[in-house]
């Protein structure tokens, strides 16, 4: 019944205690691997007999899932748990004014100061810095605007920088950080052109550079609701045949996740649930309430 897509998931033993959180890429194959070959995962051997439950939560994103994982296992650590949160590092990406032009620069904390433009919350240090980097190579964010010697000059003129254009750029670069479909299909774009013009005059290591960061630019612009900077404290429901889930939300970022039987006058509660988060109570409410029809008699 788990949905081949991406998400959280968590084991309960037979007292309803949390003993496993994960995620997944594909909740399905991911949760079912479990049931086979656990050789290179030989530490939770002893877990899988004690699992009473299997409980998710979809997510539009990997992205979306590792956030979600990284939030609740800082919460609270089940047992067979190694690590308190995700092994990815927040990163933020900063469009920060050098003299005439721009730098895209990926960093661990927020700025708001003159000059600089903050996005995210992002996981991942590495998906970070590849996806500026892969933006100033699509944008060439580095030679536009006011350019002072003549070798950056003869580099805007190799990029098709023009004069001017500085405003352009940037504001295509906000609309990809922004994740404005137009502007990340036509970066998405330019990447694979010089991905596949690399590849074909056989420079492999420079083609292999810019897949990388094609893929953590797919990363850091997928769909992310739970962690939101900014969305302050809240408590958010989702109802679905018989089962309410609720989730805290605290600082803008779900930290905790519940779930029980309910009745049909519980519904009413999803009512007090800002709208911005309904959808994704709404989906986990669904999903819990297939996997609890497929596990009654």
């Amino acid at each position: 019944m788990l949905p081949s897509g991406p998400g959280v998931y968590r084991f309960l033993d037979a007292r309803s205690r949390v003993m496993y959180v994960g995620r997944a890429t594909d909740l399905r194959h991911r949760v079912a691997s479990y049931w086979g070959d656990l050789s290179d995962r030989r530490h939770l051997r002893r877990m899988v007999p004690q699992v009473a439950e299997v409980q998710a939560v979809p997510c539009a994103s990997v992205h979306e899932a590792a956030w979600l994982e990284r939030n609740l296992l800082e919460r609270s650590r089940p047992r067979w748990n190694r690590v308190r949160g995700g092994l990815e590092v927040p990163t933020y990406l900063h469009l920060v004014q050098r003299g005439g032009g721009l730098a895209l620069v990926a960093a661990h904390d927020r700025r708001e100061s003159a000059g600089v433009r903050s996005f995210g919350p992002y996981l991942g240090g590495t998906q970070g810095r590849l996806a500026a980097s892969g933006l100033d190579r699509a944008l060439a964010l580095s030679y536009a605007g006011r350019r002072s010697g003549g070798f950056d000059r003869d580099m805007a003129r190799l990029l098709g920088v023009v004069d001017g254009d500085l405003d352009e750029r940037v504001a295509l670069a906000v609309r990809v950080l922004e994740r404005e479909p137009g502007a990340l299909t036509s970066v998405r774009a330019e990447l694979v052109r010089r991905r596949d013009a690399a590849s074909a005059s056989l420079a492999f290591e420079l083609a292999a550079r810019v897949a990388a960061e094609l893929e953590a630019l797919e990363w850091l612009t997928a769909e992310q609701r739970v962690t939101v900077d900014g969305a302050g404290d809240t408590r958010v429901r989702g109802w679905a045949d018989g089962v309410l889930v609720t989730f805290d939300v605290t600082d803008g970022r779900v930290s905790r996740w519940v779930q029980r039987p309910a009745t049909d006058a519980d519904a009413g509660a999803v009512e007090a649930t800002p709208e911005c988060w309904r959808p994704f109570a709404r989906e986990a409410a669904e999903l819990a309430a297939r996997l609890s029809r497929a596990e009654r008699p």
